[in-house]
């Protein structure tokens, strides 16, 4: 049997990693400013980390949600005083689609409603409903119904006023667009967005599975702004690197037995996973680090010449060049042995560790400065 071939692959074969850094099946080191697509949030292989999910794993990797599972209010608690949210309430799930479909979902039932108001460029998961709320139709099945979806223009104000009514459902956004290029959302574009839901009683959705979890210097993005949305999806970095994702729900949703449910989310191994990475974002301040680190990457790269816009927050960067950036791309992994991102033809996207350090910030600068005129 063959793999189904949908995945353009790079020949390296990772085979352990620390922190910042990865090392092949060849010895080589590599430093690793991408994360697997923003998943390695406190580095690979922390010491507590690996702690944590061996010891679970020696007492019981997984039972149903039809048993008590202490772990799932352990990680709710620890998340709510961390994020600050500690009003909301939790459904755990797999992944970033799985979160986002299920927020969707759960607005659906709260207004009696189908429109959905999402934006240009958005990316919001592969799944059903998720995938309909994405702006790409390449990869958008037939099946997949999008004409309760309306897009309109990112950070666009008065196209929000205008689109979000009494007939929808939801209003749903990335704080920071990832795959969409790292356009990060402005205050006066989500307080509109709010103040729309507010008047209608739609629901503010926010995407934060790729923009969350400390990563743009703030624990969630939209508290740069002071916004508070109705749910919230989160993954990726949740785990760093086991699958595990969930939404934060607020006080007004009514729960009931059967409303939403999940096989493996919230399962024993999963929530050890994202107590650990909890405990090592506030032990080490990896929020803040993120927010520092980034502040030096960014104003160092707006002093390059040949980059057209740097946009970002945090550890949650895009660099747009003049030209495409597959060749200079290929040279920082190749010849400097440093994995990046993209978000677009011109687009390098960095999504480190939230615990990288100045010296490996410093090494990528060095090293793309050579590229770029």
């Amino acid at each position: 049997m063959k793999l189904f071939d949908v995945y353009p692959i790079n020949a390296i074969e990772p085979v352990k990693a620390l922190g910042s850094k990865i090392w092949d099946s060849k010895g080589t080191e590599y430093l690793d400013l991408y994360g697997g697509h923003a998943v390695i949030s406190i580095g690979h292989s922390h010491p507590h980390y690996v702690r944590k999910v061996s010891d679970q794993l020696a007492k019981l990797a997984f039972y149903s949600n039809s048993v008590e599972i202490p772990l799932q209010q352990e990680l709710a608690t620890r998340l709510g005083e961390l994020s600050g949210l500690d009003d909301y309430r939790l459904f755990l799930v797999n992944s970033g689609a799985e979160a986002n479909e299920n927020a969707l979902k759960l607005a659906s039932f709260h207004t009696g409603r189908t429109k959905i108001v999402a934006f240009t460029k958005a990316f919001h998961g592969r799944t059903s409903a998720a995938v309909a709320v994405t702006d790409n139709p390449a990869i958008k099945a037939p099946l997949n119904f999008a004409g309760h979806v309306q897009f309109v223009p990112f950070n666009d104000v008065e196209a929000v006023k205008a689109a979000v009514d009494g007939d929808t459902c939801a209003v749903i956004v990335e704080g920071i667009q990832g795959v969409g290029g790292i356009q990060v959302a402005t205050e006066a574009f989500l307080k509109a967005i709010r103040e729309a839901c507010d008047r209608t009683g739609a629901v503010m959705i926010h995407d934060s599975v790729q923009c969350g979890y400390g990563r743009s210097g703030k624990f969630f993005s939209f508290q740069h702004y002071g916004v508070k949305p109705d749910i919230i999806s989160m993954a990726k970095g949740m785990g760093n690197g086991f699958p595990i994702g969930g939404i934060l729900i607020a006080p007004e949703f009514q729960a009931k037995h059967g409303l939403l449910g999940t096989t493996f989310g919230g399962n024993h191994l999963a929530c050890a996973a994202g107590i650990a990475v909890l405990d090592v974002i506030k032990e080490e301040r990896l929020t803040d680090n993120a927010a520092e680190v980034g502040s030096y990457l960014i104003s160092e790269l707006k002093g390059f010449s040949g980059i057209r816009e740097v946009r970002g927050r945090g550890l949650m960067i895009g660099v747009e060049l003049e030209e495409p950036v597959g060749t200079i791309r290929k040279k920082l992994l190749e010849d400097d042995k440093i994995f990046t991102g993209v978000a677009g033809t011109n687009i390098i996207r960095l999504l480190p560790a939230l615990s990288l350090e100045k010296e490996g910030a410093a090494r990528f600068l060095e090293c793309l400065k050579q590229y770029i005129k």
